[in-house]
């Protein structure tokens, strides 16, 4: 099978990396530049069954980032895909990959339109890119520096942006006094909503 044929080899490659001195271990993981502590750990690999997911692969970067943007920078449907507005019924085009990808023509219901395009706004406090892992909001201060650290590099230090009506004289005046601001503090969405007071209820 193809799992057990690919967990062969990315285990001999790990067995040829060590043996080559490739791997460096750090922190909890330094036991493992052992030799035997090492082929010990790598017979625990074979006890489990991997998941091998195979398609071909992506046409360079420029095409990954033109794959992603179709999700992240785009919204349900494109204005060249609408095609007309007659008699309480919107139409636009569609590709039906069931028959060849071929283009078809679909009127829907003002009513049915609006409700399939609703359903790909997010609900509120949701966001379209999240960062997990080191990237995540949370743990990225503290595990950026640790993997720079690791890979023996250095950040590129963060653009100064401007704190003060001296740098930026129209961006940071109150738009009612015309007085000058300061930035004291950056809030995401999320935590502007968990700071935001409550909304008033009037009784019935």
């Amino acid at each position: 099978m193809l799992r057990k044929l690919f967990r062969g080899k990315f285990v001999d490659a790990l067995k040829q990396a060590f043996h080559n001195g490739q791997l460096n271990f750090h922190a909890d993981l330094k036991l493992l530049a052992d030799p035997k502590t090492f082929a010990a750990w790598l017979r625990t690999l074979f006890r489990e069954k991997w998941v091998v997911y195979w398609k071909p692969p992506f046409g360079g970067p420029a095409y990954v980032l033109h794959y992603l943007g179709r999700y992240t920078h785009r919204v349900a449907i494109s204005n060249h895909r609408l095609v007309s507005f007659a008699d309480g019924q919107v139409t636009f085009r569609w590709r039906d990959s069931a028959d060849g990808n071929k283009q078809k023509l679909l009127p829907l219901s003002v009513n049915e339109f609006l409700t399939r395009f609703l359903l790909h706004i997010l609900p509120q406090g949701f966001v379209r890119i999240r960062n997990f892992g080191f990237l995540a909001n949370r743990r990225r201060t503290t595990l950026l520096p640790l993997c720079f650290r690791l890979l023996g590099t250095t950040p590129e230090p963060p653009a100064e942006e401007p704190s003060s009506t001296e740098d930026a004289p129209d961006l940071y005046r109150c738009p009612r006094c015309g007085g000058p601001m300061k930035v004291i503090e950056r809030l995401t969405a999320v935590e502007i909503q968990l700071r935001s007071p409550p909304e008033l209820t009037t009784a019935a």
